[in-house]
């Protein structure tokens, strides 16, 4: 049953993985689109910039999923390596369970959101509405939930990055 909640989460990594980056391509191709239009025909697109908004907050939601699961959030890493385990091994429950909470917060909040401005049109997009635009923070709250589970699973709580998903690039 684990191997194949594994598996799983091993789907839905790179199904987000192929999202935030389809994301950034559109983003990317629909910006000098709208400074074209804008500066060389002399007439101005209306929807280049919420829609590059909108993809941006999808992209944001969905990459920090990866990066959760990848270990490659925001974390301090000084109180753990200071810690012998036990210690270390409750540390890290303490601080699933804070995100699992946080995420499920995000979850139900969100679709409370969504509920709330789905009747809600955008005024550059009329076909979407306003909870479609708030989507991204239930969606991403379950998701991350769940590779949370993941991690509470496999109790790899303060592992390093992968050497591929780190940039070789030096910030000194």
């Amino acid at each position: 049953m684990k191997a194949q909640y594994f598996r799983l989460m091993d789907a839905v990594h790179r199904a987000c993985l192929i999202v935030a980056g389809t994301c950034l391509v559109v983003i990317t191709v629909t910006i000098p689109y709208g400074v074209f239009t804008r500066y060389v025909l002399n007439s101005a697109a209306s929807w280049p910039e919420p829609l590059a908004t909108l993809l941006m907050i999808v992209m944001s939601f969905v990459a920090a999923i990866v990066c959760y699961r990848e270990y490659l959030h925001i974390g301090v890493g000084v109180l753990p390596a200071y810690l012998k385990e036990p210690a270390k091994t409750y540390l890290g429950w303490f601080l699933e369970i804070c995100m699992l909470i946080t995420n499920l917060f995000m979850l139900v909040w969100g679709l409370k959101l969504v509920q709330t401005t789905w009747f809600q049109s955008i005024a550059e997009f009329p076909m979407v509405s306003a909870g479609m635009a708030y989507l991204p923070i239930p969606i991403g709250g379950g998701l991350t939930a769940l590779f949370v589970i993941e991690r509470l699973l496999t109790q790899k709580f303060f592992a390093e990055p992968e050497p591929e998903t780190v940039s070789q690039i030096s910030t000194e």
